[in-house]
């Protein structure tokens, strides 16, 4: 098995400063991807709208956000079907706390993400329904809120945010019976 993460750190000073990690993990090569999104930072507004996150084909930041290139699309497919399309999360009380399983890029070979940026997106993805070129390259996401390189990490990472994000999932369930 093997553990990935990213740490985020917004720099934009007209814009939400977003922090926090996406954190990734795999059975070899012959298991699906699964991710844990730990983000802070959003407007406390629980109406706005979702946010999009891709992973984007290069880890250089040099230019901050700017330098991450476009949607990491080995396949050369339309959006939103690129293996690091991680479509939209709706922030609560200025976050976003989610775990997801089953996802399409993968950590290993030659199309691993390792080594690229994960970027939060300013807006909501439309999923390539926007009617234009751009919708079926980048989902009309918007501009760059943050972004960070994915980097080799140990399981202590990992499963100390998934027992934050699943507990908190248990209580919330929990309240509505």
């Amino acid at each position: 098995m093997l553990w990935l993460t990213c740490f985020l750190q917004g720099k934009n000073a007209d814009k939400p400063q977003v922090t926090g990690q996406v954190l990734f993990r795999q059975h070899y090569s012959h298991g699906r991807l699964e991710a844990i999104f730990y983000l802070d930072g959003f407007p406390l507004d629980n109406n706005q709208s979702g946010r999009a996150i891709h992973i984007h084909e290069l880890g250089d930041l040099s230019n901050g956000c700017d330098s991450t290139g476009g949607h990491y699309n080995p396949f050369g497919v339309n959006h939103p079907r690129h293996p690091g399309d991680f479509g939209n999360f709706f922030p609560k009380e200025g976050k976003i706390r989610k775990y997801k399983t089953n996802l399409s890029a993968t950590m290993f070979g030659p199309y691993s993400i390792m080594g690229r940026s994960v970027v939060i997106h300013e807006q909501e993805d439309d999923m390539g329904k926007g009617n234009n070129k751009a919708s079926l390259e980048n989902g009309n996401a918007g501009k760059r809120l943050a972004c960070c390189v994915i980097g080799i990490c140990n399981k202590n990472l990992w499963e100390e945010k998934l027992s934050e994000v699943t507990d908190k999932k248990k209580r919330g369930l929990n309240k509505r019976t």
